[in-house]
Parts: structure tokens; sequence; C-alpha cells
């Protein structure tokens, strides 16, 4: 008896180191403080040694925001429910005019619990542009004479050691339980 539960754990064990997520990134996120939407400092540094998941919106935006903050706050409450213990960071990409107040209004459209969720504002539009394009490797453009912002729209996953290990659609066809496995997975490697 005792061999078969021996031989059930040394296979469990196994099968659960081989667990990896396909085409990892492996990008490092570059050094940043920002505001978040309490008013107060918020950068990698308080990130650092957590799992994270990122997203770029702004609360003006007339197209892709909406539904990706709706999903942002569904994949929040699901890790919340699964006992995930996952940080989750909106950057704005028109900081302008998005503030700590109108950030935080906005959010609360989708949910009363912003425990874990920090919207960050508190730079130029030129500094998200750069941390988008080296860290995120994706666009952030606001066109002259225009109040939209052309910007990516995919759910970043970030390791605790601060590197992207994961992209996901964060429009449409959310795979909500991809991201939560895969967040189990970077989880279990520490």
């Amino acid at each position: 008896m005792w061999k078969r539960i021996a031989l059930f754990l040394v296979v469990l064990l196994l099968a659960a180191c081989g667990k990896t997520i396909p085409d990892a990134k492996n990008w490092p996120v570059e050094d940043f403080t920002f505001v978040d939407q309490t008013g107060k400092p918020f950068g990698l540094r308080d990130l650092k040694g957590k799992v994270w998941v990122a997203d770029f919106i702004f609360t003006n935006c007339e197209t892709v925001c909406p539904p990706m903050t709706a999903h942002m706050a569904k994949l929040k409450e699901m890790a919340k429910k699964e006992g995930l213990d996952v940080e989750f960071v909106s950057f704005s990409v028109d900081p302008e005019v998005d503030t700590p107040e109108k950030l935080a209004a906005y959010a609360k459209q989708f949910t009363d619990d912003l425990a874990n969720w920090h919207l960050l504002t508190g730079y130029s539009p030129a500094e998200i542009s750069e941390l988008a394009q080296k860290s995120f490797k994706t666009i952030v453009q606001k066109p002259a004479n225009d109040d939209q912002v052309i910007h990516g729209t995919s759910f970043y996953l970030v390791g605790p050691d601060g590197k992207v290990v994961q992209t996901y659609s964060g429009v449409q066809d959310v795979p909500y339980d991809t991201i939560l496995e895969h967040i189990k997975i970077v989880q279990s490697s520490q």
C-alpha cells in the first residue's frame, strides 16, 4: 500500500514539474514608478516577487478599453475565487487626461474591489510609449488633434522576476482558464 502511495506521489510531482508555458516571452519589464488611482507612488519595486497581469487602457476610450477593463475585472474575480495571489496593473495611455481620481471612478464602473488592482498614471505620453514598446513590445500613440489613443489590446502575464511570460487577447475570446493555469504554473515554479 505504501509503495503505491509513494509511486503516486512521485508521478504527481513529476507531472507538476513538467508543466511549462508554451512560447514563453521572457521580456524584462523596465523599472518604473508612477502614481496609482489612490494618488500613491506605485512601481516595479512594489511588484517584485509577485505575479501580475498588465494591460493598457484609458478612460475616454470609445472602443476596446471598456471590454478590456470588464475582462480584467472578471479575470481578477476568477483569480480571487481560485485563491491565487496575483496583482493587476492597468497603465493609462492618456496620462495627461487620466488623473488618479478619473482612473478610480472608471474602474469602479467595473468592480468595487480594487484591492490588488493598480491603475497607473503620472508620467508623460513619451514615457508610457517607451515603456510599452521596450517592455511589452506594443505601441502607444496619440494622433495629433484626436482624443483617442492607439494602443495594444493584450493582457500580459508578468512573473515574479519582472519578466513578461506570455501575452493574451484582452478584447475578445479572452482565454481566462489558460491565463489562470499559466498563473499557477508561474507561481509553482518560484
